[in-house]
């Protein structure tokens, strides 16, 4: 036997092929298909990615399953984002999860959860900020494709079940990359219209990608500065966006979102025959109740005394009708007096009494002359006496 090979111990040659392994493969991503898939008690997560000529085995812990916003499932298609680690116990190199995207979707799907949460702390989700859906609009915006079914579905329902709203419609691009700067254009022009009560923002079911204009930021936060309530139904009932979260109500289909809308009139007709026949009965008891109230009242002593009392009255008016007349007449007499007293004030003040006492009045261009310094040598003027006037020219002038 040769004593001077090295001989490693199993624990001592994994731990080394543990550390090359490690050190030499970086954070990476990985694509497969998840087979053997197990979710154990703990929380943990065990499955083996495989493709068609190889598999490796994978773990995710629990304190990162939280990330994943779907569920698991044998033959689902994922990219994994991990590290190479080596179990060394068995001696098995496998895949250490930190993230999971489903193919196709991943990227799109991590974009909405970041978003989510992000909106989520702004607190745009939060209820407080809901506003409450009418209970009888009068006139409804719908923000959707004019062409697609969902509109179809919307009018239906609501002139089946309230055909007294008036409907205002919007139509928008609801896919594409200037869905979103479209839809919040229309959300804005239509709170630009004083007399709209709801507005209804949706459109039909599709992928990921078809609904992704209703997850864009910029819609998130023109639908949170709406003053007008906004019911978002996008997709079909699986389907959640960015939308639904922020809007104040969210419905799972244009259907649905139609008949939360309005009310049924059949319901409010026979809310309405109740309501009638409520008070009906109400006013008949009432009118019942007080003719015994009445009769017996006619039977009392207390209605004979107010007769009598009101002959007192009569007789009271009687006296104080002569001093009543007696007080106006005089203060008639004060209010003439004074009056003919301002009237000869005013008479003192007229134009023809100053006239009449030998005064004239000159004008010059039409306009009274009150100074000498008004005039200048030559100036016509006209001199109004009180049973004339003559036109005179200044020859001199002379000022004190």
């Amino acid at each position: 036997m040769d004593d001077s090979k090295t001989v490693y111990s199993v624990s001592e040659l994994t731990n080394q092929i543990k550390v090359l392994l490690e050190d030499n493969f970086p954070t990476l991503w990985v694509e497969g298909e998840i087979s053997n898939y197990k979710k154990h008690y703990s929380g943990h997560y065990y499955f083996t990615l495989k493709d068609p000529n190889s598999q490796i085995s994978c773990v995710m812990w629990k304190s990162r399953t939280f990330s994943t916003p779907f569920k698991l499932e044998d033959g689902m298609r994922v990219h994994i984002f991990g590290n190479i680690r080596l179990y060394e116990k068995s001696g098995r190199y496998q895949l250490d999860a930190i993230l999971l995207q489903q193919a196709g979707v991943g990227e799109l799907q991590l974009k909405f959860e970041n978003l989510k949460k992000q909106l989520h702390e702004e607190g745009l989700f939060d209820e407080k900020y809901k506003k409450s859906i009418p209970k009888i609009p009068q006139k409804i915006g719908i923000i959707t494709s004019p062409t697609g079914a969902a509109i179809k579905d919307i009018i239906s329902v609501i002139n089946r079940r309230f055909p007294v709203c008036e409907i205002l419609i919007r139509g928008v691009k609801v896919q594409g990359i200037s869905a979103s700067n479209d839809i919040s254009e229309a959300i804005i022009q239509m709170n630009e219209i004083d007399d709209i009560d709801l507005i209804i923002l949706g459109r039909g079911g599709g992928s990921l990608e078809d609904l992704w204009a209703f997850n864009e930021e910029n819609v998130a936060k023109t639908i949170f500065a709406s003053k007008i309530p906004i019911i978002s139904a996008v997709g079909h009932e699986i389907d959640y966006t960015i939308s639904d979260f922020v809007s104040d109500l969210r419905a799972p289909t244009p259907s649905v979102a139609a008949e939360l809308a309005v009310p049924d009139k059949d319901d409010l007709i026979a809310k309405i025959r109740d309501l009638h026949n409520y008070i009906t009965s109400i006013s008949s008891n009432f009118i019942l109740n007080s003719k015994i109230d009445i009769r017996n009242f006619l039977k009392s002593y207390a209605f004979k005394k107010p007769e009598d009392m009101l002959h007192q009255y009569f007789q009271r008016l009687d006296d104080l009708l002569p001093k009543l007349i007696y007080l106006y007449s005089n203060k008639l007499s004060i209010m003439k007096t004074n009056i003919e007293n301002l009237v000869s004030r005013l008479s003192s003040l007229h134009p023809d009494h100053v006239l009449s006492r030998g005064y004239a009045i000159i004008q010059k261009e039409k306009k009274i002359v009150r100074s000498v310094k008004e005039l200048e040598i030559n100036d016509n003027i006209d001199v109004q006496f009180i049973d004339g006037k003559i036109i005179s020219t200044v020859r001199e002038k002379e000022n004190d």
